[in-house]
């Protein structure tokens, strides 16, 4: 909720384009898809609190081709961020991480994925709170189903003392966010949130994996 009522304090900064309705032709499921088919590169998808703080860490590692923020594991089809920030559609906010294997492995973005957020607070990432901030991997074919099961229970005790909550679920629908939720770091790294949440956070995390940085 804290995020929701930044953004309606940031409406005229950001101004309203696209907020009622996802630009599908821009982001669509399918065309993502087909584009990965195309190169050698694969896809992660992680949902770890707001998505504009996993956005802004994914984009700066090496073998990452792109990050696109969207909703994951609802129950209807093209929510707006509104419907979900309700809580009511069963989506979570995610973002698909188009990476090249030669480079970086699935299973150190798991460990990037484990390190840059909380996994043990259920429905919840700081004053972020609802379902659609629950930590979850959504895997897109057994390997990856594999590989997560057995950092949950290898890599992130390590990093954790209380009982990890992150869901590991097989992947099935992701609908882009809207325009302005795009590259939201990148581009507004002035606004109050990036400033208070996803800096120390940026920083914390390009201090514990400089090899990993572009």
């Amino acid at each position: 909720m804290f995020k929701l009522f930044l953004l309606l304090g940031m409406a005229l900064c950001i101004s309203c384009i696209g907020k009622s309705s996802i630009n599908s032709s821009k982001f669509h499921p399918v065309a993502q898809i087909n584009d990965m088919h195309k190169t050698n590169h694969e896809l992660a998808t992680f949902g770890a609190g707001c998505f504009w703080c996993v956005e802004a860490v994914f984009q700066e590692l090496k073998g990452v081709e792109k990050v696109v923020s969207g909703y994951s594991g609802g129950e209807i089809k093209n929510p707006s961020y509104k419907e979900v920030c309700s809580g009511r559609t069963g989506h979570a906010e995610v973002c698909q991480i188009y990476f090249d294997p030669a480079i970086i492995s699935y299973e150190t973005l798991l460990e990037v994925f484990w390190t840059t957020h909380d996994p043990t607070t259920l429905n919840r990432q700081g004053a972020d709170s609802g379902t659609q901030y629950r930590s979850v991997i959504f895997t897109h074919n057994e390997a990856q189903h594999t590989a997560a099961q057995k950092s949950l229970t290898e890599v992130a005790p390590l990093l954790w003392i209380d009982p990890i909550v992150t869901e590991i679920t097989p992947y099935t629908n992701f609908y882009p966010a809207e325009d302005y939720h795009q590259n939201f770091y990148s581009e507004n790294a002035d606004y109050g949130y990036c400033q208070a949440v996803i800096n120390p956070k940026i920083n914390k995390f390009r201090e514990k994996f400089k090899s990993l940085l572009k």
